[in-house]
C-alpha cells in the first residue's frame, strides 16, 4: 500500500475555553492510518505525523463528525483537488424510508443496509405532519440519509421492484420482497434520483435548522432509555441490537441518531461524575461519533430492560447474564454497546433530554 497518498480536509473544532471556532487542516493518510493536524490561521504544525487507530477512510465525508484525540472536528471541505477527485466524485446521499408496515422489521432492514456498504448518518422515528401525509401514507416510520458510492441506484437496487409480488419473483433478496405485501405496503421508499433524493431529504432533515417531522417519544410512567453508543454504531451493530431488543419483547417507541458534543455528554452523564472512576472514558466515547438514542417502554413483565442490558463490563456480563445486551455486543466496560437508565424514576428524564431538549 502507498503509504504516502494522503487525504487532505478542511476541519473546525469549537474551543470551549476561548469559545471560538479554529479551523485545521487534517490530513490522514491510509496506507498506516497515521494523522496530521495544521493550524489554518497560525500557519504552523498543530500534531506531528501520529498513527491513530480511531480514524477510517470511510469516515471521511463533508459534514461528518471525527474524534482526534478527544477533540470533536466538523469536516467542512476538501483541501486539495486530489482528496476531492477521489473521495467526494462518487459519494452521494439519498432517503431511505421505513413505512409503518415494515418499522417492527428495522433491525433487519438496516442489517441489510450495513452489510450493503451503506453509511447511516442520519436516523428519526417520527410521525408525519398535515403537509407530509400526502408524500407518504400516515403513521410511524423510520426515516434515514444514508451515503456511499452511487447511493440512489444502489438503494433503489436494495429494495427491489415497487410491487412487493413481483419482487418476490425477480428480486426475491431486496428489501420488498422479504418485508413487504403488495404494491402499497412495500416495506420501504427510495427516491427515483438525486435530484429526488436531495428535495425529499430537504423535507424529512431540514438543513436550515428548522425542525423536521415530530419524533415519536411517549414520554409515559413506563419509559426507559436505552442509547446505541458510537463503538457500536460505527461497528454496524445498531441493527443487530434493534432486532435482540424486538425479540426480547420490548417495544421501540422512539428512536432517533444524535451527534453529541462534549458539554451535553457530560450534562447528561453528571449523575456519574465523581462516583465512577471511568466517567472520563465514558464522556469521550458518548462523543465520539453519532449514537442512536431510543425510547423503550417497560411492557416485558419478567424482566427490566436494565436487567436486559446486562452488567456494565462485558466480560462479567459473559459470566453471569450470557444472553443480555452488553454480553452479546459489547467489549469492554467504556465500550459496552449500550446505556441504559439505572434508576427507573430516570428513566423520562433521560428521554425527555434526547426527545424534548437535543431534538429542539
Amino acid at each position: 500500500m502507498n503509504h504516502s497518498e494522503r487525504f487532505v480536509f478542511i476541519a473546525e473544532w469549537f474551543d470551549p475555553n476561548a469559545s471560538l471556532f479554529r479551523r485545521y487542516e487534517l490530513l490522514f493518510y491510509p496506507g498506516d492510518g497515521s494523522v496530521e493536524m495544521h493550524d489554518v490561521k497560525n500557519h504552523r504544525t498543530f500534531l506531528k505525523r501520529t498513527k491513530y487507530e480511531d480514524l477510517h477512510l470511510e469516515d471521511l465525508f463533508i459534514g461528518n463528525k471525527v474524534n482526534i484525540f478527544s477533540r470533536q472536528l466538523v469536516l467542512l471541505d476538501y483541501g486539495d483537488q486530489y482528496t476531492a477527485r477521489q473521495l467526494g466524485s462518487k459519494k452521494e446521499k439519498t432517503l431511505a424510508l421505513i413505512k409503518p408496515d415494515a418499522v417492527s422489521k428495522a433491525g433487519e432492514i438496516i442489517e441489510i443496509i450495513n452489510k450493503a456498504g451503506f453509511t447511516l448518518t442520519k436516523l428519526k422515528m417520527m410521525t408525519l405532519s398535515s403537509e407530509l401525509i400526502q408524500f407518504i401514507t400516515s403513521g410511524p416510520i423510520i426515516a434515514m440519509e444514508i451515503l456511499r458510492d452511487d447511493a440512489v441506484c444502489e438503494w433503489k437496487r436494495l429494495l427491489g421492484p415497487a410491487n412487493s409480488g413481483l419482487a418476490r419473483t425477480d428480486a426475491p433478496e431486496s428489501i420488498r420482497a422479504l418485508f413487504g405485501t403488495d404494491g402499497i405496503k412495500n416495506a420501504a421508499h427510495g427516491p427515483d434520483s438525486f435530484a429526488c433524493a436531495a428535495r425529499e431529504m430537504e423535507l424529512f432533515f431540514p438543513s436550515s435548522g428548522v425542525c423536521g417531522p415530530a419524533n415519536t417519544a411517549k414520554f409515559t410512567n413506563c419509559t426507559t432509555c436505552c442509547i446505541v453508543k458510537p463503538h457500536a454504531v460505527s461497528e454496524g451493530l445498531l441493527g443487530k441490537i434493534l432486532m435482540t431488543i424486538r425479540d426480547a419483547g420490548f417495544e421501540i417507541s422512539a428512536m432517533q441518531m444524535f451527534n453529541m458534543d462534549r458539554i451535553n455528554v457530560e450534562e447528561f452523564y453528571e449523575v456519574y461524575k465523581g462516583v465512577v472512576s471511568e466517567y472520563n472514558e465514558m464522556v469521550t466515547e458518548m462523543y465520539s461519533g453519532p449514537c442512536v438514542a431510543m425510547e423503550i417502554q417497560q411492557t416485558n413483565p419478567t424482566m427490566t430492560f436494565r436487567e436486559f442490558c446486562g452488567p456494565a463490563d462485558p466480560e462479567i456480563a459473559r459470566h453471569l447474564r450470557p444472553g443480555t445486551l452488553r454480553a452479546i455486543f459489547g467489549k469492554t466496560k467504556i465500550q459496552n454497546a449500550v446505556h441504559c437508565t439505572d434508576l427507573p424514576e430516570d428513566g423520562l428524564l433521560e428521554v425527555q433530554y434526547f426527545f424534548k431538549i437535543l431534538d429542539n
